[in-house]
């Protein structure tokens, strides 16, 4: 998957300005919460410029906005309206002057030619959400620098980061549990009732990380007169809370394909497995206003008019990993000591290091360092409302998901 960039730069022509982005000193751009991040604000002048400050804005925030159309009356007098469902939940927001005004020095203020390098830290909040791009809503973290013209349009740069919110599997109870789910239905044709498909689906266990393998089994029972196609497959349901109403989308993520089950046949699948890309965390912990599930689903369709067999398992997607799988590994690859601490940020691009943890952090000195790579659901522009055509900045972003490579043994060296 492609990397997202180091660095924003606007070269486009500006007049006087060369060129302003904001640059974040972690080339993976991916923190968690309470970690400070470091960076620094770049201002390039062809000619002088004069302006009454410059700042930096965090922000982070969750936004969910749908509308739907509601009828009322009947005949001559129906009408049909709009109407908007909305929430929003601030995490921060805080501007801090790096020249001008904001420091003391009045409004009139002139900004000579040349290279000027603002740097910056910022520390994040505790208990932080992990970003999220769900079209009907988002989470959301970006850092924007403004140039305050006198009587004239001012200048923007925007630049977006990631944030993760760690969901330890070790500390949900559920997670090294096996579950199992078993569902049933009949077709009609007529005044003819066929005999039942009867489909099953089991796991040893219901807690995974990114990048971890998914092994199920199933078993259909064909007692209809029709041939049915079965597969597997994950799905990420979103529920969206307004201050009013809720809404809920379900996306496929992931798929497995079987053979066909043929009338009267019973057929048992085992040995298959499903790989789990990046995704956000289950849950989305923090954020009161979006809520994320996923689940393995065995889907049974039964050829010509009929409705789908769902057989559905609750599954819980982490962060941290069990540290029984962990074990399992190590034991694969003949390990007998355990791996080194998580090292802070490298160079490596096959399998870059984690940012150094904050001191609350959960004990992670027993795993493998995860991999970041962008979500599975692409970039989405991330332009709003207070943005115009003035702002300046890689618009186009997609969160980065820690992402383990559980098949390199370079992992747990």
């Amino acid at each position: 998957m492609s990397r997202l960039p180091t660095k924003q730069r606007d070269t486009s022509t500006m007049g006087k300005l060369r060129s302003f982005y904001v640059e974040l000193l972690d080339p993976q751009q991916v923190y968690f919460a309470g970690q400070t991040i470091n960076g620094r604000l770049v201002v390039e002048l062809d000619a002088e410029m004069k302006m009454r400050e410059i700042r930096l804005k965090f922000k982070g925030l969750a936004y969910v906005h749908w509308t739907e159309q509601h009828s009322t009356g009947s005949g001559k007098n129906r009408r049909t309206t709009t109407r908007h469902y909305s929430a929003t939940e601030n995490y921060f927001d805080q501007t801090v002057p790096v020249y001008g005004r904001g420091l003391g020095m009045g409004d009139d203020n002139r900004l000579p030619p040349g290279q000027h390098v603002y740097p910056f830290t910022f520390t994040l909040p505790p208990n932080l959400p992990s970003s999220f791009e769900g079209g009907t809503g988002y989470v959301r973290y970006t850092i924007k620098g403004t140039i305050d013209k006198p009587w004239k349009f001012d200048h923007n740069t925007k630049r977006p980061f990631t944030v993760i919110a760690l969901l330890d599997l070790n500390t949900q109870p559920n997670a090294a549990c096996g579950t199992q789910n078993q569902q049933n239905k009949f077709l009609c044709c007529l005044c003819c009732k066929s005999g039942p498909i009867t489909g099953t689906l089991s796991l040893n266990r219901c807690g995974y990380v990114p990048g971890e393998a998914i092994h199920f089994n199933a078993e259909i029972q064909n007692m209809t007169s029709r041939v049915c196609g079965c597969h597997v497959k994950l799905t990420m349901t979103t529920i969206f809370h307004a201050t009013t109403k809720s809404k809920s989308t379900t996306t496929e993520v992931a798929r497995v394909m079987h053979q066909d089950v043929q009338p009267g046949e019973t057929e048992t699948w085992t040995g298959d497995r499903l790989m789990i890309p990046p995704l956000p965390p289950s849950f989305l912990v923090g954020c009161r206003i979006i809520d994320i599930n996923y689940y393995l689903e065995l889907i049974v369709d039964p050829s010509g008019p009929a409705i789908d067999l769902h057989v559905p398992l609750l599954i819980i997607i982490g962060t941290i990993p069990l540290r029984s799988v962990v074990q399992q590994y190590q034991t694969q690859f003949g390990m007998t000591s355990q791996p080194s601490a998580l090292p802070p940020p490298g160079p490596a691009p096959s399998a870059p290091s984690a940012p150094p943890m904050a001191a609350a952090m959960p004990d992670m000195s027993n795993l493998p360092p995860p991999s970041y790579s962008e979500c599975v659901f692409g970039k989405t522009n991330i332009r709003e409302e207070d943005d115009s055509e003035h702002t300046r900045g890689e618009m186009d972003y997609a969160p980065a998901y820690t992402y383990y490579d559980w098949s390199k043994q370079s992992q747990f060296q």
